[in-house]
């Protein structure tokens, strides 16, 4: 293996962009539940529900922070890596993503400062704007970077004829509702993880984790089945060729192409591993959810630790859908970077498999010490609670080492 370097480049990318991806699905799937959270504080001026907000808030700026360090490095190995793909469709592919580099992410990181350093210094509408505009931002971005990789799976709008065929890309408008219900979905199993560790505690300080899992139950109620829903509308675009097949490559040599790949290719294989892995993953994120509206309805939701347990390691359900479903994704259109167009073996850039094999273990290393530190970082965080947080209100409300809860917070 260590001496293919094509293979060394493909293994580089699906270790860093999944890596990557699990900050992004947890930024896109929290960011809601502090937006409406914020809301209904405002509206009640619940300095109570406002506390729960600082909690929340400092898990998302710990997370947001790491995903912005990936990002930057997804975006050099973009860039130094696939170099054939850059040269040839860099006008198409590589627009969307320095739109949301540009736009959605600067613009989201700014007012994301705003926010966290507007806390006690902003009117309270302002503040709520701030956060407001941090959310849109997130999807915002999220959409622009699956318009770059629905052109990858399925071209459109190669021809300079309608100005909106990329944008209105099936491939990116359908990845795109995929992406947001399934984050949503994992943002609920957070929610009520961490909530239920707390409650498991008998520890909840202004009902905060009492909310919390509650709202997260229900949207992993409601998500659910949209998530697969939107999941299996994509396999209708796998039954017809991309507008643009055969500006490249005629039919003959499309076909000689992917015969020589074959079904049994090792990333054919992993691909089939990543949807069985994705299929399982929701299918038990379901039972979670059932099992959830039965105790909610007795009345157990508060008082049974075996749930709260239960709770606590779902998380890892929609993380490992979430990495078999890209997984299945970017291998079902190999042998091609983009699709009928330009192979992944004219895509890369050319290099040794020396240079190949030192890169992909660099690369593999800094995401690997990225991941380790978040996850440590948000479990400590997750663990202390409102008043030991990033986000923590000033010392004079840091609870009581004897145990007594501190001073009620002013909104």
């Amino acid at each position: 293996m260590v001496d293919d370097p094509l293979l060394l480049a493909r293994l580089q990318f699906a270790l860093t962009a999944g890596t990557h991806y699990l900050f992004v699905a947890f930024t896109l799937g929290l960011a809601p539940f502090l937006l409406f959270g914020q809301l209904s504080a405002t509206l009640r001026g619940d300095a109570g529900r406002m506390l729960g907000v600082r909690f929340w808030g400092g898990l998302y700026v710990v997370n947001y922070g790491m995903g912005v360090l990936s990002g930057i490095v997804m975006e050099l190995q973009l860039a130094t890596g696939w170099k054939g793909l850059n040269e040839v469709f860099g006008y198409t592919f590589g627009a969307p993503l320095a739109v949301e580099t540009m736009g959605a992410f600067f613009l989201e990181s700014t007012f994301l400062g705003l926010w966290v350093f507007g806390w006690d210094r902003m009117g309270r509408w302002t503040h709520l704007s701030c956060l407001a505009v941090v959310t849109a931002t997130a999807y915002a971005s999220a959409f622009w970077v699956l318009v770059a990789n629905g052109f990858l799976r399925h071209p459109s709008g190669i021809r300079m004829q309608d100005g909106t065929a990329v944008l209105t890309n099936p491939a990116a408008l359908l990845a795109f509702g995929h992406v947001t219900v399934s984050a949503l979905l994992l943002g609920g199993l957070v929610t009520a993880a961490v909530s239920a560790y707390h409650l498991s505690r008998g520890h909840d300080p202004h009902g905060i984790y009492r909310r919390g899992v509650h709202s997260g139950l229900a949207v992993i109620t409601a998500a659910a089945l949209p998530t697969v829903a939107l999941g299996g509308s994509q396999h209708v675009l796998d039954q017809r060729p991309p507008p643009a097949s055969g500006l490249t490559y005629s039919a003959t040599e499309i076909a000689r192409i992917e015969d020589a790949y074959g079904a049994t290719a090792t990333a054919a294989v992993f691909g089939h591993l990543g949807y069985a892995v994705m299929v399982l993953s929701w299918l038990l994120v379901v039972g979670v959810a059932g099992v959830g509206a039965v105790v909610w309805l007795l009345g157990g939701l508060r008082r049974w630790r075996w749930f709260h347990w239960t709770l606590v390691f779902s998380p890892v359900l929609a993380f490992t859908a979430s990495i078999g479903g890209w997984v299945y994704r970017e291998t079902d259109r190999q042998p091609w970077a983009v699709t009928h167009l330009l192979t992944t073996a004219d895509a890369r850039t050319e290099m040794s498999a020396g240079a190949a094999a030192a890169s992909a273990l660099l690369f593999t290393l800094a995401f690997l010490v990225l991941a380790t530190v978040t996850y440590r970082l948000l479990v400590r965080f997750a663990r202390r609670g409102p008043y030991g947080g990033p986000l923590a209100p000033p010392t004079e409300h840091t609870e009581h080492t004897d145990g007594t809860q501190p001073p009620e917070p002013v909104l």
